[in-house]
């Protein structure tokens, strides 16, 4: 590593309860396969390649990774990788897993699990890690109902002290609040990036207003989300990259940090030359006048 490697550092900080991690992190999602997350007929990533991008990430500074017990593809488990590359675990190391969702071994989506089945899913997250508990357990939701069975169960876990911290995934904003009521929140992760409706950009500043990360999923991959990144950026992208010798990713990448000191980013990738360049996207700044230029597109996010 020259003295010239930009590392995470450079995104700064932000305390999950009492974690402190750097702003810029990675997400597991893409890790196990080649080509688009979940495809039935997923290529499986090659095994020491992904454990050598998880190790790199940690050595350019990354300490916050992002994972599901769902996120696997044909003979590669995003958990077990993350197992295999750190264990046993740095101290500074915070590891991030949801429930609610699962999949059954070839791959179908499963009903989301009920407040019974939620022990069972942070059980299984504890087995494919090899940990004694869990950093951060994001509940992650579909539709508008209450939420506060499931929270709950996940908090007696926390009270149990299999889980360290609680954050919900893919919320409205009453959702927070009726958690909130029962357990202390720590992130909320929710689809967000430019092209933002005005709705969405509301909830980012309430989050930070209370003291909760957030932590954007598909903030470079927009609409094309499973499928990863497209070629069809917008032009304001396009020129504001050409203005900086940059990729549109990592213009994409810093405009998700510039949106609060609380905004967290988990851009995940296989690659490498990826990698380094979403870490280097935590040392770009925006002026006032390009981020006013991408706030002003459209739809993306939508």
């Amino acid at each position: 590593m020259t003295a010239e490697t930009i590392t995470a550092v450079a995104s700064g900080t932000w305390t999950l309860g009492d974690l402190v991690v750097n702003r810029m992190g990675f997400g597991a999602m893409r890790l196990t396969q080649n080509g688009e997350a979940f495809a039935a007929d997923a290529v499986p990533s090659d095994r020491a390649r992904a454990v050598t991008v998880l190790r790199h990430a940690v050595e350019l500074g990354v300490n916050h990774i992002d994972t599901a017990a769902f996120y696997f593809s044909p003979l590669r488990s995003a958990n077990e990788l993350i197992n295999q590359a750190f264990a046993p675990y740095p101290d500074e190391l915070v590891i991030v897993t949801k429930v609610g969702p699962g999949r059954d071994p070839s791959g179908h989506w499963l009903p989301h699990a009920t407040p019974r089945q939620l022990r069972g899913q942070v059980e299984e997250n504890l087995r494919q890690l090899g940990r004694d508990h869990l950093d951060v357990v994001n509940l992650r939701i579909v539709g508008t109902d209450s939420i506060a069975e499931r929270f709950g169960a996940l908090a007696e876990l926390r009270e149990a002290g299999l889980i360290r911290h609680l954050g919900l995934s893919n919320i409205r904003p009453h959702h927070l609040v009726e958690a909130q009521a029962i357990a202390p929140v720590v992130c909320v992760q929710n689809m967000h990036g430019i092209g933002a409706s005005a709705e969405q950009k509301t909830f980012l500043r309430s989050c930070g207003e209370q003291g909760v990360a957030f932590v954007p999923f598909y903030s470079i991959a927009g609409i094309g989300r499973t499928a990863g990144a497209s070629t069809g950026d917008s032009d304001e992208v396009n020129a504001i990259a050409r203005a900086h010798a940059v990729s549109t990713a990592q213009v994409r990448l810093a405009w998700t940090l510039h949106q609060g000191p609380h905004v967290l980013a988990i851009p995940g990738t296989g690659n490498p030359d990826h990698l380094a360049q979403n870490v280097d996207a935590g040392a770009l700044r925006l002026s006032g006048d390009e981020l006013a230029t991408l706030d002003s597109v459209h739809g993306e996010a939508a």
